[in-house]
């Protein structure tokens, strides 16, 4: 059950020149409906991203069923999806998987760039996936680095710690794939990557936040203990779509 959070943190509150928070109840649907829109694959009220960009469908409006019909249409049938933040589904679909997420925001970050950083491109994609498979921060597919900036830390040239810039509702930019390699933790490193990209996200006006595995406690604790507030509380679904493939009607 999807479970809004009174900001806690000390009294700390939203930035004053901060946008609508509401755009982050729904959060998928606002980028790909929003600044996303050009990665979006749609029908109606339904939408989702390239498979090789980052695995997530979102409705306009999850309690809609006209909209589940939309995710039907363009998913097809028997076809399994994530979803969030999504409570219960409608008949015929069928939750085979999922978790529970937390959703946290900038109320008092330190943004600062870190001059050590690198840009990091489509060539470092390779490097990437390796260092996420090891590390395991969330999904990094073979083009998620087209949804916005990636800086890295190399340490005698390979990849050693990383950060960059995920969903987009208007006004908000998710920071993710925060990762360190393992040898290299204790350092800093993804307090220093954070701050970097924030300032990015800063500087074109909008404001980060970011979300994680509600069970990943140390994750949490270090993004609070840098400035971010803890917002929400959400289940994170897989589903499957009512019917079955052309290619299980086949056989």
């Amino acid at each position: 059950m999807a479970q809004q959070t009174e900001l806690r943190g000390g009294g700390a509150s939203l930035r004053p020149s901060a946008p609508d928070i509401s755009v982050l109840d729904n959060a998928v649907w606002a980028a790909l409906d929003g600044p996303h829109a050009h990665l979006a694959e749609r029908v109606g009220r339904a939408a989702r991203y390239p498979d090789d960009v980052y695995a997530f469908a979102a409705l306009a409006d999850p309690g809609d069923p006209a909209a589940w019909d939309d995710l039907h249409t363009l998913v097809g049938p028997g076809t399994t999806v994530r979803i969030k933040p999504v409570e219960h589904v409608p008949d015929g679909w069928e939750i085979v998987g999922g978790g529970v997420g937390v959703q946290l925001v900038d109320t008092a970050l330190r943004a600062e760039p870190a001059p050590e950083t690198v840009r990091l491109g489509p060539d470092d994609v390779p490097e990437i996936l390796d260092l996420v498979a090891r590390t395991r921060p969330g999904p990094f597919l073979k083009r998620t680095i087209d949804l916005g900036t990636y800086l890295g830390i190399r340490d005698r040239g390979r990849l050693i710690a990383l950060a960059g810039e995920r969903l987009r509702p208007p006004g908000w930019t998710e920071i993710s794939a925060v990762c360190t390699d393992p040898a290299h933790r204790g350092r800093g490193l993804a307090t220093r990557l954070v701050r970097a990209v924030a300032t990015g996200i800063r500087e074109r006006g909008d404001t980060p936040f970011l979300h994680a595995a509600a069970d990943n406690t140390q994750a949490i604790r270090l993004y609070e203990s840098i400035g971010f507030t803890l917002r929400r509380r959400s289940p994170i679904l897989l589903v499957r779509s009512p019917g079955t493939t052309r290619e299980a009607t086949a056989l």
